[in-house]
């Protein structure tokens, strides 16, 4: 084999190389997420209400 053969042979392996390590990291850059709750999560839960008897002992009692 040919010097010059086998040098544009680890050139284009490089280059294949270089390309899909690229893909990996755009791929894993995609999968990164950022701290804290997803977007959106809020307004999938339902409201919850709280009942007339949730507060009754907490009230003060009226001054005479």
């Amino acid at each position: 084999m040919d010097l010059s053969k086998a040098l544009d042979e680890l050139r284009k392996q490089r280059d294949d190389l270089d390309e899909a390590i690229l893909s990996l990291e755009r791929l894993l850059a995609g999968r990164r997420r950022g701290r804290g709750r997803p977007p959106g999560r809020k307004s999938r839960r339902s409201k919850k209400r709280a009942s007339p008897m949730a507060h009754a002992g907490t009230a003060k009692p009226a001054a005479e």
